[in-house]
């Protein structure tokens, strides 16, 4: 039986770069964001469900999908938070000023939801119901951090 004095203790940062491939799905999904400012998903070739981000095999039915189907770029808050504690944002590096709001969306034409980012970050002007549109940049590059935040559309209910 070991003890607390048989512990060696070692204090080190690692610090590890690495690329990883995105395949095939999540390319063509980046790609066409980058070039068209378009949001794609893919049907399921069994269920029909519109699988957003897209992928080869449906989550709730276990088939493969077929056709590419654009999406968005409205789409519905089904969730959301107001977040009060700052972060360094992965997608950009930079801390995010708080408050700022985060919410899943299922965009206009999906049957599952992505989070982002919110324009609005106070608490009483979002509901569950709500709609948004995504804000993109104007220079894209091929990653989620090309839509800049999802604003609220006035008049939605």
């Amino acid at each position: 039986m070991s003890t607390s004095a048989d512990t060696i203790r070692l204090q080190y940062l690692a610090n590890f770069e690495f690329d990883y491939a995105a395949g095939k799905y999540a390319s063509k999904f980046m790609a066409t964001l980058r070039d068209s400012g378009a949001l794609l998903g893919t049907r399921c070739t069994n269920c029909e469900r519109v699988l957003v981000p897209p992928r080869p095999i449906c989550g709730i039915c276990a088939a493969p999908t077929g056709d590419w189907v654009e999406v968005g770029p409205t789409g519905t808050i089904t969730g959301f938070t107001v977040v009060e504690v700052p972060f360094i944002d992965p997608m950009t590096g930079v801390q995010r000023p708080v408050p700022y709001g985060f919410a899943f969306i299922k965009l206009t034409g999906a049957d599952t939801n992505i989070y982002h980012f919110l324009e609005e970050s106070r608490h009483e002007r979002l509901y569950v119901g709500m709609t948004v549109e995504a804000v993109f940049r104007e220079e894209r590059t091929g990653s989620m951090a090309d839509i800049v935040h999802f604003r609220t559309v006035e008049g939605a209910s």
